[in-house]
């Protein structure tokens, strides 16, 4: 049976140290997960942890947190060196590039390594979680976990069903998200998602206002801020 997202043994895996996997990274230790973060950069993986320690650091002194807490959050933040130190995890949050063959060849990768109720998640904004699960040997426990960045300032995550997906996989990312005091929101998969998609709208109809001479770009950029 998989883990149960609320536990204190539950183990997240990070894909990626960039802004957004350093990002997922400290909310969900913040939140009191394991967690266990890898990038083939391994200059990168060192200037995130560090960077996560800092912003740790200046919560405590702002009041948000102890000194304490902050310690006790950095110190469930582990850096490996390889994929294999994702092996014991519950589920991976995977933060690359957005190209799809970079990600087909990753998550082979990540399924010769894991258990088979690992969940594999994607904070892809703009493909396919369908199409990056296709060539996945387990894509029922593949979704999308499409964090904003910057991540801890910013608390909405869509949590992306593909066609596959079961049912668990998405309910489990639901609480890992709330965990990781974010709004998760659930939605199918398709362009853009959720945000992305009203996002898109809002931008063709403003263009479409400016064009027409109803308004000016200050005004419009204004009401809609």
């Amino acid at each position: 049976m998989p883990n149960d997202p609320n536990s204190d043994s539950y183990l997240l895996g990070v894909l990626g140290a960039g802004a957004m996997g350093r990002g997922i990274a400290q909310v969900a230790a913040a939140g009191g997960m394991q967690v266990r973060l890898y990038d083939t950069n391994a200059e990168a993986v060192a200037e995130a942890h560090a960077f996560i320690g800092n912003m740790f650091k200046r919560a405590a002194e702002r009041g948000r947190m102890t000194e304490d807490e902050a310690a006790a959050a950095l110190a469930r933040v582990e850096t490996i060196p390889n994929m294999a130190g994702f092996a014991e995890c519950d589920c991976i949050a995977e933060a690359i590039v957005e190209n799809l063959e970079v990600k087909y060849k990753v998550f082979a990768e990540l399924e010769s390594i894991v258990r088979e109720d690992t969940i594999l998640a994607s904070n892809t904004s703009s493909l396919s979680v369908t199409t990056i699960a296709s060539k996945s040997k387990h894509p029922n426990r593949i979704a999308g976990f499409h964090f904003f960045n910057p991540v801890p300032l910013m608390p909405l995550v869509e949590v992306i069903a593909g066609v596959l997906t079961d049912e668990w996989v998405c309910e489990a990312l639901m609480k890992i998200g709330r965990r990781m005091t974010r709004e998760p929101v659930r939605v199918n998969d398709a362009p853009g998602f959720l945000v992305n998609q009203v996002g898109r709208g809002f931008n063709i109809e403003a263009a479409h206002m400016v064009q027409e001479g109803i308004s000016d770009t200050v005004s419009i950029d204004r009401i809609m801020r």
